[in-house]
């Protein structure tokens, strides 16, 4: 697809701007403060386990409960965005997440706390597709790509903010005040939300929808699901997403500290080192992808194949600890897995109708938590059969890895075609960037 040939705009588009700017902010404000909720386990891992008396594959639980909410929220939500719209779902989210961030901080059990992270993660599942339908109601399509890597991108400043100030927050004022201190982000984001949101802008109301029912929600998983580029797009994000997110979300901070010997504070250096990374990537991916299309397959193999070299190195490197050039290298390389799943989604937008954007983009946005989830019990599952044996049950990546990427060489042609096909079909032959 030539990107020299495409145009500017399509008919029908939103018409972007100031207000756009606005009104997405708020909405991607939300996603911030989730991330923040989402990730903060993951500077807490080592106090959790001493709080709630547990081993590591209990501790593991919380993240995958989680995660299995949020993934098996993933299509419900997308039928929900594509009914409702993006205020009372966002509304919805914010509202679970802030009760299961402060059920958390108040927990005396480790029963209690885990149903508070399941909570947590039923708002946490809420928002991130519609913040995506939020931008594709605001912005012209060919800002689609660029919009979608800018809103992964302040997600991941949220995970910043656990990195650097709750972590710090943890250590001075103790978990109760931190983790409830930080609810309060919940509550100003939802003042700002009801006051100045809104779904899409004047004269740009997308048809309502006038089915309901189990036959129409079957239809819309079903065609969805049936778009060769809706089924790549999910394995683009399973295959490239999890790595980084079983290191930040839990078992990051406890492989530096235990089985790399460095103290909390330069474990949470190269913690954040991640995330600065995936910021800078994620602006670089944004710009190659919406201005050539043919570029998202080649960034999606390669961000996988430098991740296992990367990953396998360090796990393997002999002796007791790997050197502090190959953490930080694998640090900067992990950076890019969350701008790379994005493209996920570039996959599947061209391959459905706007009726079908979040059902769509609830079925990839699946892929890389069912792989997350699935690798945190499986190396919590390891390092209890193998006396923390870090090495083997880091190994547990490349399987799936491996699962990912062959599935990915797959669909890729066939995904390819279909979505020529398509532009043919409607006069348009790629959507990007202008330089």
């Amino acid at each position: 697809m030539s990107s020299a040939s495409a145009p500017l705009s399509l008919p029908g588009d939103p018409p972007g701007g100031k207000k756009a700017v606005l009104v997405w902010g708020i909405g991607v404000a939300v996603y911030f403060v989730a991330v923040i909720f989402r990730t903060s386990l993951g500077v807490a891992g080592l106090d959790a386990a001493d709080r709630f008396h547990v081993n590591a594959s209990a501790l593991s639980t919380f993240s995958i409960l989680q995660l299995l909410v949020y993934a098996g929220m993933q299509i419900p939500v997308g039928l929900m965005v594509d009914r409702l719209g993006t205020k009372r779902v966002l509304t919805i989210g914010v509202v679970l997440f802030t009760l299961g961030q402060l059920g958390f901080a108040f927990s005396p059990s480790y029963g209690m706390a885990l149903a508070s992270r399941a909570l947590l993660g039923c708002g946490d599942a809420l928002t991130f597709i519609s913040v995506l339908r939020l931008g594709t109601r605001w912005f012209p399509a060919r800002r689609g790509p660029l919009v979608a890597q800018l809103a992964g991108l302040v997600g991941m400043a949220g995970n910043l903010v656990s990195t650097l100030v709750l972590a710090r927050l943890l250590h001075s004022v103790g978990w109760t005040a931190a983790f409830a201190g930080s609810a309060l982000c919940g509550v100003f984001v939802l003042v700002l939300m009801t006051l100045f949101l809104k779904d899409h802008p004047e004269g740009h109301a997308p048809e309502p929808v006038r089915h309901t029912g189990g036959a129409f929600v079957r239809k819309q998983i079903a065609l969805s699901w049936r778009e060769p580029g809706t089924r790549l797009g999910l394995w683009v994000h399973f295959t490239t997403q999890f790595p980084a997110m079983v290191f930040l979300l839990l078992w990051g901070l406890p492989f530096l500290v235990e089985a790399q010997g460095l103290t909390r504070a330069t474990a949470g250096t190269l913690l954040t080192l991640v995330v600065l990374s995936n910021m800078v990537v994620g602006l670089v991916y944004g710009q190659i992808v919406a201005r050539h299309h043919a570029a998202r397959t080649p960034i999606a193999i390669g961000t996988v194949a430098a991740t296992a070299v990367m990953w396998a190195v360090t796990i393997h490197y002999p002796g007791d600890h790997a050197p502090m050039w190959l953490l930080i290298t694998l640090c900067t390389v992990l950076g890019a897995c969350g701008p790379a799943s994005m493209i996920g989604f570039d996959f599947a937008r061209p391959a459905n109708p706007p009726e079908r954007q979040g059902t769509a983009s609830g079925i990839v946005n699946m892929g890389g938590f069912v792989a997350s989830m699935t690798t945190l019990l499986a190396i919590g599952v390891l390092l209890d059969a193998t006396g923390d044996n870090y090495r083997i049950a880091f190994s547990a990546v490349f399987v799936l890895e491996a699962v990912g990427l062959s599935q990915i060489l797959r669909l890729r042609t066939r995904a390819v075609r279909r979505e020529k096909e398509r532009l043919v079909a409607s006069r348009v032959e790629a959507v990007h960037v202008p330089v």
